[in-house]
Parts: C-alpha cells; structure tokens; sequence
C-alpha cells in the first residue's frame, strides 16, 4: 500500500553542495537530473536563490545562484514531469531579484528562515505565489525555538496564504517521539496546509524520523542520493523510495547514479556519519564545529572534540 498523496523531493544538488561549494560540474548535476525524471520523483531542488551581496561566484559554484540560463542548460525546458526547486534563505536574496515563474524554469521556489523571520519568509513566500511559483516555507533549527515563539510563528504562518510548511531538523538532533509532537503540533496550527519533512543524519535518525513524518501525515519527503548533505547528511534517497513502495517510483536509475555519480564522489568529500556530527547533534548545536573539524588535521581525535565541544557549553 502507499499514500498517493506523498511528494518526494530530491536536494542531492542543493544540500550536498554544502559540502563542496556547489562547485558540480555540469555532467554531475545533468545526471542527477535525468535520474530524477527517470526514476519518477516529484521535485529535483537544484541548488539556491542568492544574490552576489551574500556570495561570492569566486567561492561558490553556479548552483548557489540558480541563475536561469545556467538552469536551463541542464535541463532546457524541462518538458518532463519533474518540477524544479530552488531555495531561498531569507536576507540572501531580495524579493525583486526574483524572476517571473513565466520567464524562469523553476517550479517552485522554498523560504528558509529561522523563527524570528517568519515575517519576511511569509513575505518572500507570497511575494512568490504571486509570480506563479508554488512555494513552502522551512523554518530552520526548530529544536532550538522556545515553544511561545513557535506557537507565535505557527500562528502567522496559519494566516498566511503559503500551503506547505516544513518540520526540519536542522541539526539532527531529534528524536521519534520529538517529531511526533511537532508534526501533531504543526498539523493542529495548520489544518489547511501540508506539512513537509526535512531530517539530517547526525545520530543515524534521518531515515526512521522521515518515517515517523508520514506516519503521522507528512506528504512532502526530502531525501538525497547516498544521503549526500551538510555534514552528517540527509535521509537516503534511494531507502525512502524502497520504503514507500509506489510503483511510480523507479529503483535502478537511482542506483545506477549512484554508483556512476556518488560512490567516485565520496572520495573527493566527505560527508555521512561520523562521530563529531553525533556530537554536535546531540548536543543540539549547529554541525559548524563538526565540519570544521572534521576538514583540519586533528580529525580522528574524537575525545578531543568531545572536550572542546563540552567546553564550547560551559561557555
């Protein structure tokens, strides 16, 4: 059985390009691409909406920026099934910058914010919808917000006209029982609108917590090829599919991608578990740290991060 409802979509691009700069070669993203038609998902998140204020495109590669003709020369129109997303974090892009959805390739545009700018994330949102985008908000670091301020958000966000909203786990930090409150608590402030699920890897959690969001009515499922994604990573494309069992969905593009694509990949960076991200995720803070140390020459000295993140604490 499966739930016809259940959106899946694909951030391989987007999220795992916070690992290497979004710096892709174009035959990278293109194969992500043709593997996301191919094997039926719903949405390819190609990369963000940023503008050069926040970056730099001598640090960052094209799929920071979205820019149209570099979208469009992977995926020329489009004419598939497959809808397009990007991300937008508010304060990293203006409103105006935005294209019209008739002269963009983009379907759907999603906000990312943290819980004191729902206001503008509501804003942008909208400010999308009215120039044809579908659009979500994802309120960030969730397991840090104080239940008043959540309740406040959730309050505007009831008022809004944005359809879907997203529980995410910024930090990948939660636990099932976690994620059962708050989807309870999104969906009783939310009736009208669908709530979507984002989950990171930190404590080997992402996939059974995405299960845990349809379960009790999540229909818009983020995952990534080999859970490619900040740190210790996402929900592993290719488990969900397995999981939900809709006959739409097609398994061996998936694992062809992967072994052409991810599996080299994994040897240029480094991302998935690793005990400094179960660190920095139990502890509830942001995989910052992790990262950091992660890429310097101390890396295999867990106590030593342990300490220095005990210490970071006590501060």
């Amino acid at each position: 059985m499966y739930r016809k409802e259940i959106k899946v979509l694909d951030c391989t691009v987007r999220d795992g390009g916070l690992m290497n700069n979004w710096h892709f070669p174009d035959k990278f993203v293109k194969d992500v691409y043709n593997a996301c038609v191919q094997s039926g998902i719903d949405y390819m998140e190609i990369g963000y909406l940023s503008n050069e204020k926040s970056f730099s495109r001598k640090e960052v590669g094209a799929w920071r920026f979205c820019d149209d003709e570099d979208v469009r020369r992977i995926v020329g129109d489009n004419k598939t099934k497959l809808k397009l997303s990007a991300m937008a974090d508010i304060g990293r892009i203006d409103p105006e910058d935005i294209k019209p959805k008739k002269e963009s390739v983009l379907d759907m545009v999603r906000v990312a914010c943290y819980v004191h700018q729902i206001d503008k994330a509501i804003f942008l949102a909208e400010h999308c919808m009215d120039k044809g985008y579908e659009t979500t908000i994802n309120l960030m670091a969730v397991s840090t917000v104080m239940e008043r301020d959540l309740n406040e958000a959730l309050e505007d966000v009831a008022k809004s006209r944005v359809p879907i909203f997203y529980l995410v786990d910024s930090f990948g930090s939660m636990y099932c029982e976690q994620i059962e409150l708050l989807i309870n608590k999104y969906k009783t402030a939310l009736p009208k609108k669908t709530i979507g699920i984002h989950m990171h890897n930190n404590m080997q959690l992402a996939f059974s917590n995405t299960v845990t969001g349809i379960i009790h009515g999540c229909n818009m499922l983020d995952a990534t090829l080999l859970g490619i994604g900040r740190g210790a990573g996402n929900c592993p494309l290719e488990v969900l599919l397995s999981f939900l069992k809709n006959p739409k969905f097609k398994l061996r593009p998936v694992y062809e991608i992967i072994q052409k694509q991810l599996i080299p990949l994994q040897k240029e960076i480094h991302w998935g578990y690793h005990i400094p991200y179960l660190i920095t995720g139990a502890m509830n803070q942001h995989p910052r740290s992790a990262m950091k140390w992660m890429n310097g020459e101390d890396k295999d000295n867990l106590v030593g991060f342990y300490n220095h993140m005990l210490d970071q604490k006590d501060l």
